[in-house]
């Protein structure tokens, strides 16, 4: 019989959940190990050092809960403290940037791509780079009349407009992704990157999938939302087939489910804040229920 392989996740609070549930969706034949820095959230305006010590503090945790591969559930880490946390820790880890930035590609008609993340991402020009990385790696447009034009000089792909959205993250922790305050400061947010016309928007916060029908309505069906949880779990899916055949991390034996004291389960909840909270903010968000969310402080 196949061993499941566990996964560890990190997040700053409910927003990685977005990425759990696509993979829990399209991946049978893995458990998750979620932990959520909630006593810490939001990461959007925290610095680089701090951003470094709070991933390793998160994955050393998940690495004792039997976690075999990282995914960096958080945009903002994944934007600043990635490349430092692949250095200090012999696992593989999947960031959120790459994957998103490839998609977006892939998936633009015009040419101008739109991102919406925390001021630290924004600030950071990831996404920009890794848009032009795409395309200097191979990643070219499905659309094949831009793919054409690009190729011959006649058209440009980049990251046209990123716009910072602080006000998102704290409105869809405290259970507020569709109120009447979330549309309006949506509108705000969105003015700019209507203004550059753009025709994808990356959600460039693990948070924002949740509030992604009222951002849709505002920008209308010409408008595709790009959501990276999915071009991850496409990178995972190799990753994880790495593993058991094979190649820069594998084959690596899968422990025993037993590893983390429970012989059924799927996923498993930690949280640095208050429990009850994240249960209640995470039932709501993902409409299924969250049985058991425990609380610990990392790093102690």
């Amino acid at each position: 019989m196949k061993k499941q392989r566990v996964i560890g996740m990190f997040d700053s609070g409910v927003g990685g959940l977005t990425v759990m549930r696509e993979i829990l969706d399209q991946l049978k034949d893995v458990r998750i190990v979620y932990f959520g820095d909630t006593a810490r959230v939001p990461y959007g305006n925290r610095s680089r050092e701090e951003l470094i010590r709070f991933g390793e503090e998160s994955i050393a945790f998940l690495i004792g809960q039997g976690a075999e591969v990282i995914v960096v559930a958080c945009n903002t880490s994944s934007a600043t403290a990635l490349p430092t946390l692949r250095e200090r820790f012999n696992i593989p880890m999947i960031g959120m940037v790459e994957p998103g930035a490839r998609l977006a590609v892939e998936k633009t008609i015009t040419g101008r791509i739109g991102l919406i993340a925390t001021e630290t991402t924004v600030r950071s020009k990831a996404y920009s780079s890794e848009v032009s990385r795409a395309l200097s790696k191979g990643s070219s447009p499905d659309d094949s009349v831009l793919r054409e034009a690009w190729q011959q000089g006649e058209a440009a792909i980049a990251l046209v407009k990123a716009q910072a959205c602080p006000l998102f993250v704290p409105l869809i922790e405290a259970g507020l992704a569709n109120s009447s305050e979330a549309r309006g400061i949506a509108r705000t947010y969105l003015e700019p990157l209507q203004a550059n016309c753009v025709d994808v928007l990356i959600l460039g916060c693990t948070h924002y999938p949740f509030i992604e029908p009222v951002l849709q309505k505002i920008l209308g069906e010409n408008v595709l939302i790009i959501d990276p949880a999915q071009a991850v779990v496409e990178e995972l899916k190799i990753l994880l087939q790495r593993m058991e055949g094979g190649g820069l991390y594998g084959p690596v034996e899968a422990p025993t489910v037993s590893v983390l004291g429970k012989k059924h389960w799927r996923a498993r909840y930690y949280v640095s804040g208050d429990p009850g909270l994240f249960r209640q903010v995470g039932n709501t968000l993902l409409q299924e229920p969250i049985d058991l969310v425990e609380q610990v402080t990392p790093g102690e």
